[in-house]
């Protein structure tokens, strides 16, 4: 076995329009090829891991695209906790406005049910709480976003400055579905310059 991609030829007659099989002519065969991860296990093989934290330490903010079946992202998460970080999940369906919910004391209102009257409580901002908390020991917060796809660009441009905000802080948004894991800078997905022009355009 040369090739890392192999061929299975299903030679089972199509059923015909009717329901039934067909029986006259050849049957159709149909081809199917699969890669050397689809036979020992797509998270087996993960080589891409070193490249994944030489990614989160330069570029600080990422947007993640992950399969359907999901599971992948785990590998990743783990890499990262292994490394010192802690997280702080959330989901981007609810957040409201970024800034005011992470870096901000924001009001939240409960649901009154049209009963009672509407209240309003405050609450500390999520991610200067959660920095007040870490321990000395921890390399830094990681910002997990689910479900960042719902966000508009104004609001993922917020999360891509983020970690220039709040220096120990890094942000990993679920920003859509690929065929395999992969991710690129938040700031390319939320339309912002990189960091290197924006470099030289200062100096």
């Amino acid at each position: 076995m040369t090739s890392s991609a192999i061929a299975f030829h299903l030679g089972t007659p199509l059923p015909s329009a009717s329901g039934g099989r067909r029986r006259r002519g050849r049957s159709a065969a149909v081809g199917v090829r699969c890669g050397l991860t689809d036979l020992i296990g797509g998270d087996l093989v993960k080589p891409d891991l070193g490249r994944w934290l030489e990614d989160v330490e330069k570029h600080k903010a990422l947007a993640i695209y992950t399969p359907h079946e999901g599971g992948y992202e785990g590998r990743y998460l783990n890499r990262l906790r292994y490394q010192g970080y802690r997280f702080l999940d959330l989901t981007a369906r609810g957040l409201g406005d970024p800034e005011s919910t992470l870096t901000k004391i924001h009001p939240v209102c409960p649901p009154h049910l049209g009963k009672q009257p509407i209240a309003r409580w405050y609450f500390p901002p999520e991610v200067d709480y959660r920095l007040s908390l870490l321990h000395p020991d921890a390399k830094g917060l990681v910002l997990w976003i689910i479900e960042a796809k719902v966000l508009s660009k104004a609001e993922l441009q917020f999360l891509a400055l983020l970690p220039t905000l709040r220096p120990k802080v890094k942000v990993i948004a679920e920003c859509g579905n690929w065929r395999k894991f992969v991710w690129k800078p938040l700031r390319e997905i939320a339309g912002l310059p990189s960091e290197a022009s924006t470099t030289t355009a200062s100096s």
